[in-house]
């Protein structure tokens, strides 16, 4: 049995105090749920969030991290870094870093390897541009970016990796994917990881969905058979909001079996 991570991505947002405020306004909401809760917010926020956070089930990670430990690296933050304050989860690899700072598959592998040596829970993100999907070329992007981040990771390694598929399109554009489009395109990434680590691994990966999810069509996403909860954006700037998302299957039958 999977678990439903719901994780939000505050992207460049919030100022201390209202990651204090909005942490305090939140943990009420959402403390008797089963699904892991992460909050991965700006480096200026982590110390206060991290704070905040102690005593609830809210676990706080980071936007990027470099993958050297250390160095002449101008403006950049290393996995000890993070870790040394008790980060817990990082993102890497998400389309804005991809776009707007010249990541690729290859700085994404070396980071997500940085951040298992450090103990750090890396959440990968994948996903096609709008020219892709139109050109019929999702399935191989997609699964193409997913064995290029995991080369030369354990299996072990890889069930303990979050994939967050997000379709580009569909980022803060309000467009999403149909949960079956989703779905499908979910269970190719598991294909792909089935094939290169076994199936036991393909089977243990969660993996979430991120592009425009809201409290309205998060049920629908997460209760699909392979959507192992979400990576939420603009939504995640709300506490009852994202508290909705996050208590998405208060109402319905929750996790499932796989």
């Amino acid at each position: 049995m999977r678990k439903k991570v719901i994780a939000g991505n505050w992207k460049m947002n919030m100022l201390p105090n209202e990651a204090i405020q909005f942490i305090e306004e939140l943990a009420p909401l959402v403390k008797d749920t089963k699904n892991e809760v992460v909050l991965c917010v700006p480096y200026t926020d982590l110390f206060y969030a991290l704070l905040t956070a102690q005593n609830t089930n809210i676990k706080i990670g980071a936007q990027n991290m470099h993958f050297e430990e250390k160095g002449a690296y101008t403006g950049e933050v290393s996995a000890q870094m993070l870790k040394s304050i008790n980060a817990q989860y990082v993102i890497i690899g998400h389309s804005e870093r991809r776009q707007y700072f010249n990541e690729t598959d290859e700085t994404v592998n070396k980071k997500i390897k940085a951040a298992f040596e450090n103990g750090l829970k890396p959440i990968v993100c994948v996903g096609e541009t709008l020219e892709q999907r139109e050109a019929g070329e999702t399935t191989d992007i997609i699964t193409k970016q997913t064995k290029l981040a995991l080369e030369g990771l354990t299996e072990e390694q890889v069930k303990n990796i979050i994939i967050a598929y997000e379709p580009i399109w569909a980022i803060g554009t309000g467009k999403t994917a149909t949960s079956e489009d989703a779905n499908n395109s979910i269970k190719s990434i598991r294909e792909e990881i089935c094939r290169n680590y076994g199936q036991n691994a393909s089977d243990s990966v969660i993996i979430q969905y991120g592009g425009s999810v809201k409290s309205s069509n998060a049920k629908e996403l997460f209760e699909m058979s392979d959507i192992d909860g979400g990576l939420v954006g603009g939504a995640s700037l709300k506490a009852e909001e994202f508290s909705k998302i996050v208590n998405f299957n208060d109402f319905g039958n929750g996790e499932k079996n796989h």
